[in-house]
């Protein structure tokens, strides 16, 4: 009788995170943000990333709750893509956060901060993170995603 081979797949788990007034997104400023809301691109990443990945999703307009649940997930999560917002610009509290946590972080912005406002081109993740993408619209969380599962390889 021939016996199963029983080899465990491990579940890969990527977080993203949304800072301040990415819940408006698809009414929020169309001409800087598009008219997708993120929740159905979301429902696209699951599918695009299927049998691949397990996405989670967290937004919140409150950066203590970011900072609650990086330190919650930054641990035992394999990677976080993470747009903090306007809090990418103003966070020092959030910055330290992903220096302590483990997991790979990557920073993500829609728009080309670097092209906006002044007070936008700088943001304190860039030094802590992985990697910062910017200006690729929605996709970039696509391409962030894609980033991390290559580094785990």
């Amino acid at each position: 009788m021939k016996q199963e081979s029983t080899i465990s797949k491990k579940i890969i788990n990527i977080a993203i995170v949304n800072g301040p007034n990415l819940n408006l997104l698809g009414r929020r400023q169309p001409e800087i943000y598009g008219t997708k809301s993120f929740i159905d691109y979301y429902k696209e990443l699951v599918l695009i990333f299927e049998g691949k990945v397990k996405l989670h999703y967290f937004q919140s307009n409150h950066e203590g709750a970011i900072i609650d649940y990086l330190q919650k997930i930054g641990f035992d999560y394999n990677g976080i893509v993470l747009n903090a917002g306007a809090y990418s610009h103003t966070s020092i509290a959030i910055a330290d956060c992903v220096s302590a946590i483990t997991c790979n972080v990557v920073e993500v912005h829609i728009s080309n901060i670097k092209e906006r406002e002044s007070f936008r081109h700088f943001t304190y993740l860039e030094a802590v993170c992985q990697l910062c993408i910017i200006g690729k619209g929605l996709n970039g969380y696509q391409e962030a995603i894609e980033y991390l599962l290559e580094d785990l390889n």
